[in-house]
């Protein structure tokens, strides 16, 4: 029995794939700090061209995710997130993929069954517990206020 239990270990040991933590971690940082960088720069650029600091920031957010679906409907965007891991999904592009993905995946079955109504398949559970979750906080906030905290 115990031969057994070690010639399982063996066995899973030398199939198991190894674990690439920091060469991932890496990619992440430099895919994600890229992503920041361009919306940046898009920022930098509009205010240059006289917007205001905060209408530059909502424009450089749109931009942003305007380039992302347009990446992932050439299919572009999902090459970049199996090489650059989490640092393509953290930031706001990597919710607009999730947005887009969907639909276009779903699109053969018509706009309004297909498209239409699994266009939120990944990205609805994030918005219903990112609504849910600040509710939460934002009505223990309104209770601690009222008690004097």
């Amino acid at each position: 029995m115990k031969q057994n239990k070690q010639t399982y270990a063996k066995v899973v040991d030398e199939f198991t794939p190894k674990n690439k933590i920091i060469k991932n971690c890496i990619l992440a940082f430099i895919f994600g700090g890229a992503i920041c960088t361009i919306g940046e720069v898009v920022k930098n650029i509009l205010i240059n061209l006289n917007f205001t600091s905060e209408d530059a920031g909502t424009m450089s957010s749109v931009i942003l995710i305007g380039m992302t679906a347009l990446l992932t409907g050439f299919g572009v965007y999902d090459k970049l997130g199996k090489y650059g891991g989490a640092g393509t999904i953290v930031p706001i592009t990597g919710f607009a993929n999730s947005v887009v993905a969907p639909a276009l995946e779903f699109k053969r079955e018509g706009y309004v069954l297909g498209s239409a109504a699994k266009i939120f398949t990944i990205a609805g559970p994030v918005l219903l517990f990112g609504y849910s979750s600040s509710m939460l906080v934002g009505f223990i906030s309104y209770v601690l206020k009222l008690f004097g905290f």
